[in-house]
């Protein structure tokens, strides 16, 4: 199984680009991992808040492929502790065929046909983060499940 973390638009700032290197990077030595970037919107002033996130989910649906688990990353998902998100993940590497794509939309959420298309919907946290943050939060947890998972002594409880 691969893990992909869709996103849309470009992390900015080379601080965060560069701590979300080294959580993927780590992240690859425990599972094939890749994270793919979808290029922000043009010209999103003359768009409605609707309009954007249709436009996204366009692009968003485009990189899915048939057989992908969707997870969600929104504010309305199931939270979870580290330790459960790594038995969670466990669990996914064991019925998950071919790719677990989890995705971060963009600043206004997803179109309702992303929703549509998803089997779960996680939340990183109660509190409001950036896109940007979600993207270093989420691949630090993911690093975090698979030293769980593999027993390492990264996490402490």
């Amino acid at each position: 199984m691969k893990i992909t973390l869709l996103v849309v638009g470009k992390t900015v700032g080379k601080e965060l680009t560069t701590l979300i290197s080294d959580y993927a990077e780590r992240v690859t030595h425990y599972v094939p991992f890749e994270m793919v970037t979808i290029p922000e919107l043009k010209n999103t002033k003359s768009l409605s808040m609707e309009q954007q996130k249709q436009a996204e989910g366009e692009l968003i649906m485009k990189q899915l492929q048939s057989s992908d688990y969707v997870v969600l990353l929104d504010e309305r998902g199931r939270e979870m502790r580290s330790v459960d998100f790594a038995d969670w993940i466990e669990k996914r590497q064991q019925t998950v065929g071919k790719r677990l794509v989890f995705v971060i939309g963009g600043p206004y959420g997803f179109a309702k046909d992303v929703y549509d298309r998803k089997q779960e919907m996680l939340s990183v946290s109660k509190m409001t983060f950036s896109h940007q943050m979600i993207r270093l939060i989420f691949t630090e947890q993911l690093y975090r499940a698979m030293t769980i998972i593999k027993n390492e002594p990264y996490h402490h409880e």
